[in-house]
């Protein structure tokens, strides 16, 4: 397959931003509710499914395996389960795109299955380490085939007769431990996970929303520990996705860095394990306002409002790292935007990432004017309550949150600020450029 063209964009400063907003499906959830609906027995309707590629190529590696994956509108979808043990070897290379999450999760399903999947994906994702999938996944019984240190391609064999473990995550890693209960799914006995630190928790409930038998312990530390029972009848159940708090940071953001922004984004998840950086944003001084808090399909969902705030720059707690790592690359745009340091450690994951967010961010802000040090796990900010001078073209290097974190810096730099490329930020956030210029930034190809 050629690859597509790039498409360079730059942004520039120009009228407040306004207006009421929704934003896509949570990626998270996404790949979660068609995995699950896979793996129940019958129908399962999921509204508000997030439509970037890096789900699609989870709702295509479901159907290689068996499972019927019908889109029937605008992020409306039905699956039709095969059941925890029910699923067939595909016949082709399951090509994961740079979907993360997608392949370690899908690689936990596989490794409780008796046949052999093959793992690849693009530039990015064949770069990443999946190393710390394997090392538990093989416990169960699972075989693995490929690169140094778990690259893809990959080759797993799945086990005949899968074991249940209990697992203790070396780092704090959402991914690792739901490939761990989700090969735990089809073990019979009990698979038991246990963090140190809690991680975002939607395999957890989306588990127990369709019926699965599985107990959440607190430890006095402030971790948990996670016990599934294997072998259950998932029923089938109806999904409706909040908005990805994660693609909301980058509109909110923003409104905050912008003089005279105001606006809202509607219908946003706010699990506790995902807001972090709403939390840090606070402790700035950002104006962000919660309303009209429910509940939905076991998630709890608010419409977020940001004004124009003056930012200051504070030590981040490391703690709440597993709470908003997705986020630290439009946190480092608000600190360059602050008045004085901003401080972030615990953060060495971002290396893992897409990209080494770190070493990425570290170079776009210095290149657009903003003073910093790189440090092993985070960065120190620091800024002067003036907007960066920015003028610089940013290197994606094709990382989605790159992208976006560039061209959000660009809407308060004074020369702007351009991008090599915005075609991968569809992995994640289709429509991201619409909908910014819909709030009136001034976003545009160059």
């Amino acid at each position: 397959m050629t690859p597509a063209a790039p498409r360079p964009h730059a942004s520039r400063p120009g009228k407040p931003l306004a207006g009421h907003l929704s934003v896509p499906g949570d990626k998270s959830i996404s790949h979660r509710a068609l995995i699950f609906g896979a793996l129940a027995v019958g129908e399962t309707e999921v509204t508000g499914l997030l439509e970037g590629e890096d789900v699609l190529r989870t709702a295509a590696a479901m159907r290689a395996m068996g499972a019927e994956v019908e889109r029937l509108g605008e992020g409306h979808w039905r699956v039709r389960g095969v059941g925890v043990g029910g699923f067939s070897e595909p016949a082709d290379v399951l090509d994961m795109g740079n979907a993360g999450t997608g392949a370690r999760l899908v690689m936990g399903l596989v490794a409780s299955q008796p046949f052999t999947a093959i793992f690849t994906g693009d530039a990015s994702l064949r770069r990443r380490p999946m190393g710390r999938v394997v090392e538990p996944l093989s416990r169960i019984g699972a075989q693995f085939i490929g690169r140094s240190g778990g690259r893809l391609p990959l080759a797993v064999v799945g086990a005949t007769h899968p074991l249940p473990i209990e697992y203790e995550l070396p780092v704090a890693s959402a991914q690792v431990k739901s490939a761990v209960l989700l090969a735990g799914l089809n073990a019979p006995g009990i698979t038991r996970v246990i963090e140190h630190e809690a991680t975002r928790d939607h395999t957890e409930n989306l588990l127990r929303h369709f019926g699965a038998e599985i107990m959440v312990e607190t430890t006095k530390e402030g971790g948990r520990i996670i016990s599934l029972v294997g072998q259950p009848e998932l029923k089938p159940s109806r999904i409706q996705v909040p908005g990805d708090p994660s693609s909301a940071a980058f509109p909110l953001v923003a409104a905050l860095i912008t003089p005279g922004a105001e606006i809202t984004v509607e219908g946003v998840g706010i699990n506790p394990l995902r807001t972090g950086l709403f939390d840090t944003l606070r402790d700035m001084g950002g104006d962000l306002t919660l309303s009209n808090q429910r509940d939905q399909g076991g998630e709890p969902v608010a419409d977020i409002t940001a004004r124009h705030s003056t930012l200051k720059g504070i030590t981040v707690p490391p703690e709440r790292a597993p709470s908003m790592i997705d986020e630290y690359p439009i946190l480092f745009v608000a600190a360059a935007c602050a008045v004085g340091e901003t401080v972030v450690r615990g953060a060495k994951e971002l290396r893992v990432k897409e990209s080494d967010r770190l070493a990425a961010m570290a170079r776009a802000l210095s290149a657009n004017g903003v003073a910093l040090e790189e440090l092993e796990d985070g960065l120190i900010l620091r800024g002067n309550g003036t907007a960066p001078k920015g003028g610089a073209k940013v290197a994606t290097e094709l990382d989605h949150r790159i992208a976006m974190s560039a061209l959000v810096l660009g809407l308060a730099a004074k020369d702007g600020v351009s991008v090599d490329d915005v075609g991968m930020i569809d992995t994640s956030f289709p429509g991201f450029v619409a909908l910014m210029q819909g709030l009136g930034a001034d976003v545009a190809p160059v």
